[in-house]
């Protein structure tokens, strides 16, 4: 099955063409990151990223479903076609000479803070930092299928992009309505903070959908393709869905049954102080993070409360507003007595939106929004030596007979090590595993469930 495997990626480069390349595009030196899986990339900003403004290249977030894929921008072209009245082949310079526009815009993984559900659900056990507020730059997308002419009775517009699945995994397409598609900030952008896009954020060109989640921001873009339906492929129909209700805690929702994950909600960091800090009695503290929302409209308020929500004080922003972007926010507090507190936080959107106190639970841990707490404990002077923080990474136990070739086939162990899930969770992905190819014989099933449940279970 390994062998196999990489004579598909083979033969998948082969069928690229030079697409496949040697690829001039930029590979990213990520700093001060926190792994969540090394093979494929993901990769969550910590806390201190949620300092600045704009998030710098290096410190911004990186989810990818396979391997980065090298793209060659000599060979590499841009296809538009569907309910068109004109097919389109557009090359990078074509798209270059079109005019460009700008968006400030927040990029945020849907299952960001997926860690943080009770019960636990399985997938990248993000918690804060699969987010980053970008400068996109590129041309709009109205304009592109302006120009090959959208037929009427269309709805939906799929994009697809140059990653090869792994194993029997479906290729990563996934649509927007229209109406999204033709939204003047919505872009297919060939820059990110004024400079070239980075390989690992979808060099030469991405779609900018602003205000919604991440899945719908498809990289290394070939492929434009405007439907008369939304698409039934995997990762509409059966992935990135959400109940749009709330469910009792640990039920399973058939995918039928719920729709297409879509825009963020309204959304606050804590990024100072830090969980579990201790601060001194008397002395000034500063506390700070970020506010975010979707489709509702622009943060328009933020209040900080340090009595666990008896009492509200509204905090001050640090940047102007925008539409899409995240704003920056602080509230100095001095405490006045020895004690432990809590610290809350809570936002409003300009759509009336404000952050639940309690977190509605879902299947696949999407769209985490309930309002953020730390805790911190006043004293009368900080110590100067400071404890360092336990690793989050526990150690693997010994595994079962193929362990290795069946289940780290396309992903390494950390994948595994961050997830608590029950036994049937468990069950359940070792199925979809199978479905994408990793080769689990009957007789090894029992034996490999047996190991991860009691593992990594909860």
């Amino acid at each position: 099955m390994i062998q196999d495997l990489a004579r598909r990626r083979f033969l998948a480069a082969l069928a690229g063409g030079a697409l496949y390349a040697q690829a001039p595009g930029r590979v990213l030196e990520k700093r001060d990151m926190i792994a969540r899986s090394t093979r494929p990339e993901d990769l969550e900003m910590p806390l201190a990223g949620f300092a600045d403004e704009i998030t710098p290249l290096e410190h911004f977030f990186v989810r990818t479903h396979v391997y980065t894929p090298a793209v060659n921008v000599g060979a590499w072209r841009l296809q538009v076609d569907g309910s068109v009245a004109q097919p389109l082949t557009l090359s990078l310079d074509e798209l270059r000479r079109m005019p460009s526009t700008e968006v400030v815009s927040v990029l945020e993984c849907a299952g960001n803070g997926r860690a943080f559900y009770d019960p636990p659900v399985a997938g990248l056990q993000w918690r804060n930092g699969a987010v980053g507020n970008g400068r996109w730059r590129g041309v709009r997308l109205a304009d592109v299928l302006k120009r090959a002419g959208v037929k009427s009775g269309a709805v939906e517009v799929l994009f697809d992009g140059a990653d090869v699945p792994l194993g029997r995994m479906a290729d990563f397409r996934r649509s927007i309505p229209l109406r999204k598609a033709v939204h003047p900030d919505t872009l297919l952008a060939y820059e990110m903070n004024g400079v070239e896009l980075p390989q690992q954020h979808g060099f030469p060109l991405r779609a900018i959908v602003p205000g919604w989640a991440g899945d719908s921001w498809a990289k290394w873009l070939t492929g434009i393709h405007v439907l008369q339906a939304e698409d039934d492929g995997y990762w509409m129909k059966s992935a990135y869905r959400h109940p749009g209700r709330p469910v009792a805690p640990g039920t399973v929702v058939p995918a039928a049954n719920m729709s297409s994950v879509t825009s963020l909600r309204v959304k606050s960091v804590i990024a100072s102080p830090l969980q579990g800090s201790s601060v001194e009695v008397g002395k000034p503290l500063l506390i700070r993070g970020v506010a975010w929302s979707g489709d509702a409209g622009p943060i328009q308020r933020v209040e900080v409360s340090v009595d666990t929500g008896r009492r509200w004080a509204v905090a001050r922003f640090v940047d102007k507003p925008t539409r899409w972007g995240w704003r920056r926010w602080e509230f100095e507090w001095t405490p006045t007595a020895e004690r432990f507190h809590s610290i809350f936080v809570r936002s409003r959107d300009a759509g009336g939106e404000m952050q639940p106190a309690a977190q509605e639970w879902n299947p696949s841990g999407y769209l985490w929004n309930v309002i953020p707490r730390v805790d911190v404990n006043v004293v009368r002077s900080v110590s100067s030596s400071a404890t360092p923080p336990k690793s989050e990474e526990k150690s693997l136990p010994p595994a079962p007979p193929r362990f290795q070739e069946t289940c780290m086939l396309c992903h390494q162990d950390d994948v595994i090590r961050q997830q608590r899930l029950t036994r049937a969770q468990w069950d359940r992905e070792i199925t979809k595993m199978t479905d994408w190819g990793a080769p689990v014989a009957a007789g090894d099933r029992e034996t490999l469930l047996d190991f991860l449940a009691r593992s990594f279970g909860n």
